[in-house]
């Protein structure tokens, strides 16, 4: 399936239930940098650029699917723009940040970098950003292990493959490195099964759907032996600067 429309029917469950992203991972991303202009790739249904634009940045929110452009909230500081990571669309030396949140892994790599390097101002910074289920905790192990038996691609392994370090050391980036954040947050049912169904490698209707939600809701209803339902995530944020 293309990338770019995989998510067209679940830009609604993408938008209500998909995890945020801690406030300490966006003051790294944007560390430095007075009211920056950021470039969002991937931008989805504009979760990633609501928060950078509430820590002070004006940013361009790139999204190739209609359904979730149309989702992203409207106000001044977010400028929704049909484009993909590759050709976004934006004027050469523009921007100060590029950001990619949960997104990279769809992208090429040497097209979206040799874009970055097009938009990116003198002094640059690119921002790839994963949230990552801890299994070191129980209940996300049990979870986990549910997911995996009903993933119709192997989207979660080649995004854990990404070769973001790598790819932009080639490009000419410089001060590569990685920061991890951890949240836990509490869940309800609700929220448990519309984060299930805003993943486009999982069934969201029919028979194996339904399998998988009765399994989701055994697994919800005796979370209590697990020390409750929540998700507890790492938050991967791979840094690197371009002078």
């Amino acid at each position: 399936m293309d990338s770019t429309t995989r998510f067209s029917k679940r830009a609604e469950d993408y938008a209500r239930y998909r995890p945020s992203y801690p406030a300490g991972a966006i003051a790294a991303i944007l560390d430095g940098f007075a009211q920056p202009r950021v470039a969002d790739l991937g931008a989805g249904t504009g979760i990633s650029s609501v928060l950078l634009a509430d820590a002070g940045a004006h940013v361009f929110a790139i999204e190739p699917n209609a359904a979730m452009r149309a989702a992203i909230p409207l106000r001044p500081d977010v400028e929704v723009i049909d484009g993909t990571a590759e050709t976004t669309n934006l004027p050469d030396r523009s921007v100060d940040v590029i950001t990619a949140f949960q997104a990279y892994h769809w992208f090429d790599p040497d097209l979206v970098l040799a874009e970055a390097e097009r938009i990116g101002r003198r002094r640059a910074r690119f921002a790839a950003v994963w949230n990552e289920r801890d299994e070191t905790d129980p209940f996300m192990l049990a979870y986990s292990n549910i997911i995996r038996r009903y993933m119709a691609d192997d989207t979660e392994s080649a995004r854990r493959a990404s070769t973001i370090d790598a790819d932009l050391r080639k490009h000419g980036w410089s001060s590569v490195r990685v920061l991890d954040f951890r949240q836990e947050k509490p869940v309800d049912w609700d929220g448990l099964i519309g984060r299930t169904r805003s993943a486009s490698y999982l069934p969201r209707e029919g028979p194996a759907y339904e399998t998988m939600a009765a399994e989701l809701r055994e697994l919800f209803d005796r979370a209590g032996t697990f020390g409750g339902a929540r998700f507890v995530l790492t938050t991967a944020v791979h840094l690197a600067e371009r002078q």
